[in-house]
């Protein structure tokens, strides 16, 4: 158990890390864009003026995300170009009720279907929701409809100027925080992976974390790959940048080989339970690796605060020593079991590698020596954005996720306008409000962030009439004001419940200095964001609902894909040898996004209503499947890249021909088109005992004493013999189980 000193230590190094994060600084930019103008314009004696650039400053601040910095320049001023189109058209929107339902409804259609563009377009898509709804909170009455729409444009012009100001006085935040961010989940992947190793652990459970933390590195990876990729430098590469790369390929490579090294935990639970000693070596040995690294992202770039080899060499010394003893006493009868602790050691010695050269590049090595990254090639994995306006048209389907969500989203603001009006709310724009923050396309989050909005708003708002039956100084509500947007945007992302709350009090202090019934205030904002909550909520249920099992087929079927591609590429690379090619590469990765993407998809189902979670056992069992032959691969191209292999046989060929079949035959099943008579598909036992010899070749006597030569072959041999048995048997797994799951 901790002690207190050490949870009050945890506690402040977390606010250190928090005051220096991204979302910090992002909120702090908010506050001084909004309010310098305000305080300007009161002192110069135009509010409205102010008002405007703060309201332009305020929506085009959503798409300044972490990504590359072209790109995020790109997407403030599209923001700012919405919301000044935006609010002009939202100008003019002074009709009857019954007419103006319908154009609100309308618009809001269509600004929401800006997503199909992609993430950043969803955040623009946001801004120009939020200038709709907000566009009936505000009415200018000493400026024309154009030339408040005008200063709004200007207002998202003078957040650019900020970001852009920030940006070049501290270009390496965000770097430096996903790096951050990436060491830690590094070392949770690395632990959990550990703890798996236990035979008393809830291994479904951990798995399921394990493929969580998985797809939540991969998105890093993407977010880090784009910055230090497609980054521009007047003067070339700075060494800084190069630094960075070569340890973005470290991390990824630690995720490969992790993921290339599957264990076999019912044969490792079979030698441990008689070998016990052997659980506490093995986890010691990762847990301080995983610590490491976890040390490495709080000291940064300070490597004399780096944390020492020899702690780690000591665990590699005792598990040695364990192995060779092991070898001493059970000789040939369990040398299966020897080769399987010698395969894990291996491992952990190619991560330490990893480990120890990260911390080598962290500690400003002459770059002159160093091997850099072929920055031309290494941009071919990234997937670039399509924008073309064809996709408008390819989405306009109720097929399509996006085109469901957007007409779910404009039917919701309808219903909500309309309930506002006819039992004549106070705001009724609140309500509008609470329903585009909170409905996302998917259940799992919509449901959580309906839970958290609820949540925060009742907490802010009974925090709040604490303070004005406190408080009636409108100076110290201001400030308050202040610091609660700037906590609010700090923690959105991080903790939707908190964010919720802080913006309630931001709110009620806001309207606290300019009106004096601020109770009403607070229950009208609370019973808004209940209705708002409620119909966003009723809305996911009944209003085109977009249920995970609609998506997974798809889901699957890109992952099968990648995989089916990935496999191409080894036995290409097997049959030719020479250097390992981009496109081979690009495959790999591709077969790691699609599985994460895949999993993301199956936690999203996982979340949804029992009635709604269609054959979830089958599908989960599929996913892990998936996910297993994926290690497979990787395992198998780990392995032909760092050994010399022998010219491709015809079995060989036959055997991938097999594995690539069944593949195809999954994808078939998953369109509906697979036939169980298909020629060719056999069971895996009868074929592998026709195409693959047994790991020991039967001409070999094994002794006590095998000399290194021939048991690094058997080694070899047990590795690719184990692994194209595995694949098939898990390509023939996936194609017996897709056929029996109704995906419609």
């Amino acid at each position: 158990m901790k002690s207190y000193s050490q949870i009050i230590f945890n506690n402040f190094r977390e606010l250190l890390h928090f005051l220096k994060s991204t979302n910090f600084s992002k909120a702090i930019l908010i506050a001084i864009a909004v309010t310098v103008p305000i305080l300007l314009s009161i002192r110069w004696g135009h509010l409205e003026i102010g008002l405007a650039l703060c309201f332009g400053a305020f929506w085009s601040s959503p798409s300044d995300v972490s990504g590359n910095f072209r790109h995020k320049k790109y997407g403030i001023l599209f923001s700012a170009a919405l919301v000044m189109l935006v609010s002009f058209i939202g100008g003019y929107l002074k009709f009857e009720t019954w007419l103006l339902i319908p154009v609100l409804g309308l618009l809001t259609f269509a600004i929401a279907f800006i997503s199909v563009y992609g993430f950043r377009a969803s955040l623009i898509s946001f801004s120009g929701l939020l200038a709709l709804v907000l566009s009936f909170a505000h009415e200018s009455k000493e400026l024309e409809i154009y030339e408040y729409a005008l200063l709004i444009g200007a207002g998202g012009l003078w957040y650019l100027f900020l970001a852009v100001l920030w940006y070049r006085i501290n270009p390496k935040a965000q770097t430096e925080e996903l790096f951050w961010e990436t060491y830690r989940l590094t070392a949770e992947f690395l632990e959990t992976r550990g703890k798996l190793v236990g035979p008393k652990k809830d291994r479904l459970e951990l798995q399921s974390h394990l493929y969580e933390i998985q797809s939540k590195l991969i998105e890093h990876h993407e977010t880090l790959r784009e910055i230090l990729l497609l980054s521009r430098k007047s003067s070339g590469r700075s060494s800084y940048q190069a630094k960075r790369l070569l340890i973005f390929v470290e991390l990824i490579d630690m995720l490969e080989t992790a993921i290339a090294n599957p264990v076999n935990y019912d044969k490792m639970d079979a030698l441990f339970g008689d070998h016990p000693e052997f659980i506490e070596s093995f986890q010691n040995l990762i847990f301080e690796m995983a610590d490491q690294l976890r040390i490495i992202a709080e000291v940064g770039t300070d490597h004399s605060k780096f944390p020492k080899n020899s702690k780690l060499g000591q665990c590699f010394e005792k598990v040695e020593r364990e192995i060779a003893n092991f070898r001493k006493d059970t000789g040939t009868e369990d040398y299966e079991g020897f080769l399987m602790l010698q395969n894990l050691l291996q491992y952990l010695e190619k991560q330490f590698e990893k480990l120890k050269k990260i911390k080598w590049l962290l500690g400003n090595p002459d770059m002159g020596t160093v091997d850099l990254v072929d920055q031309t090639s290494a941009k071919r994995f990234i997937v670039a954005q399509d924008y073309d306006p064809k996709l408008l048209l390819s989405n306009f389907s109720f097929r399509s996720t996006i085109f469901r969500h957007s007409l779910r989203l404009s039917v919701t603001v309808m219903i909500g306008y309309a309930l506002g009006n006819f039992f004549d709310f106070q705001n009724p724009y609140w309500i509008l409000l609470t329903i585009i923050v909170i409905m996302r396309p998917s259940y799992g989050l919509t449901k959580s962030r309906t839970k958290d909005r609820i949540i925060g708003t009742l907490l802010g708002g009974a925090i709040a009439t604490g303070f004005v039956f406190l408080i009636q100084n409108p100076f110290v509500f201001g400030l308050l004001g202040v610091v609660s947007l700037i906590v609010a945007f700090s923690m959105v992302q991080k903790n939707y419940r908190a964010g919720a709350t802080f913006i309630t009090l931001t709110v009620v202090f806001v309207y606290a200095i300019i009106r004096p019934d601020i109770i009403t205030v607070i229950q009208y904002r609370v019973l808004d964001t209940l209705i708002g909550a409620g119909l966003s909520f009723v809305a996911m249920l009944w209003i085109l609902p977009a249920w995970g099992f609609m998506e997974i087929r798809e889901q699957i079927e890109n992952s099968v894909k990648a995989n089916k591609g990935f496999l191409a590429q080894i036995a290409q690379y097997y049959e030719q040898k020479g250097k390992v090619t981009t496109t081979y590469k690009v495959s790999r990765k591709e077969a790691f996004v699609e599985t994460s993407n895949l999993s993301s998809a199956f936690q999203r189902m996982a979340q949804e209503p029992v009635s709604k979670q269609k054959n979830l056992d089958k599908i989960y069992e599929l996913v892990v499947l998936n996910h297993t032959f994926l290690s497979s691969l990787a395992s198998f191209s780990t392995y032909i890249q760092n050994n010399p292999t022998t010219e491709a046989s015809l079995k060989f060929k036959n055997f991938i021909a097999e594995i690539d079949k069944n593949l195809e035959q999954v994808l078939l099943a998953l369109k509906g088109s697979y036939s169980d008579q298909v020629p060719g598909i056999r069971e895996s036992d009868e074929f592998t005992k026709e195409q693959l010899p047994t790991f020991v070749p039967e001409n070999i006597e094994l002794s006590s004493k095998v000399d290194v030569k021939l048991e690094r072959q058997l080694q070899e041999a047990h590795l690719v013999t184990e692994q194209l048995h595995w694949l098939f048997s898990l390509s023939g797994k996936m194609l017996r189980l897709v056929s029996k799951i109704e995906f419609e």
